[in-house]
């Protein structure tokens, strides 16, 4: 009888923990999972995503298959994968040309496709490991970091590169001041973010970054606060610049080999896409940042793209032993 009544009580032990992992969180998941949308057969690393916001269509440099692919994200599905790149590894869309930047890491040249029909228009030789790439459609330019040190800048109506910024090292992500004349850049190998003054097209201050090192994704904050927010993997941290000087402010533990971040100025929320296969969530409170969320996601999912437009976040999630390649749609919440 006593062995009966005990697992009885072992039994109702586990129905009531079943029942309170089926029961709704008191706090809703700030990220949650739409839809996946299939890539193909596409077996290597995929790297940053560009979006063409009217047409809805996310560019996906597909790395280690030399490809872009294109996905319809209306329909939810890939359309096409343009094929003979070389390490594609950032794209770029200008909307008043209506053109599609992206850069090759191997060879380093930039291909720019006419984004009505994606024919290719040209290509623009920089140098090897052409990387990151960011527009600025207001003033007709498209900046693209590569080499051992440079950003190439190129204007947009005659597609020809009309200048180099030199650099200590490699250029991770980087970013435009907005509204200003600043570049805020992430150069790893010199431990430091460099700032860029656009009207010298030279680089004016280094910001030392204070024994964190491999610093990759960095984002701007929206004013008024304009904080610079730099995404490093050894250790993994997150780390909170003042802009004006540079001034270490925080930095905060989060997800490891992380390669892109994203502010959504809605929410006053910050996402970091990481590697280990995770995206983490962070608030802002004051001079820092609060984690509210972490989100799994699949090993090697390190880059991604948030479009505000769309109010989505889009993570690259490179072909797994279990699963293929696809983009995962995440909705914000609330």
């Amino acid at each position: 009888m006593r062995k009966s009544l005990t697992t009885l009580a072992c039994g109702l032990v586990a129905l009531s923990a079943s029942a309170n992992d089926l029961a709704p969180s008191a706090t809703p998941a700030p990220l949650v999972l739409e839809a996946k949308i299939p890539l193909g057969d596409i077996r290597g690393r995929i790297d940053h995503p560009g979006v063409d916001v009217q047409r809805q269509r996310l560019y996906v440099p597909e790395l280690g298959d030399d490809s872009l692919g294109v996905i319809d994200l209306r329909g939810r599905k890939t359309i096409r994968t343009i094929t003979g790149l070389k390490e594609p590894q950032g794209v770029g869309y200008v909307p008043s040309t209506d053109c599609v930047y992206v850069a090759n890491g191997r060879g380093g040249s930039v291909h720019i496709y006419r984004g009505a029909d994606l024919t290719l228009l040209g290509q623009i030789r920089l140098g090897d490991d052409a990387d990151n790439v960011r527009v600025d459609d207001a003033s007709h330019q498209v900046f693209v970091g590569y080499g051992t040190g440079a950003i190439a800048v190129i204007d947009t109506v005659s597609l020809k590169k009309i200048a180099d910024i030199t650099l200590r090292a490699h250029p991770e992500s980087f970013r435009l001041e907005r509204g200003g004349r600043q570049i805020f850049v992430n150069v790893p190998n010199a431990d430091e973010i460099a700032v860029v003054d656009r009207a010298s097209n030279r680089q004016v201050s280094s910001w030392p970054t204070d024994g964190l090192h491999a610093n990759y994704p960095l984002t701007l904050e929206d004013s008024p606060r304009e904080r610079v927010l730099a995404i490093f993997r050894r250790p993994a941290k997150l780390a909170i610049f003042e802009a004006i000087d540079g001034r270490l402010l925080s930095s905060i533990d989060t997800c490891g080999d992380s390669d892109d971040a994203f502010v959504d100025s809605k929410r006053n929320r910050l996402y970091v896409v990481c590697g280990e296969g995770a995206v983490d969530v962070f608030a802002a409170q004051g001079d820092t940042y609060d984690r509210v969320g972490r989100l799994s996601t699949s090993p090697g999912a390190r880059t991604g793209l948030f479009v505000p437009e769309l109010d989505r976040l889009y993570v690259a999630a490179r072909a797994t032993a279990g699963a293929a390649a696809s983009v995962w749609v995440l909705a914000p919440v609330p």
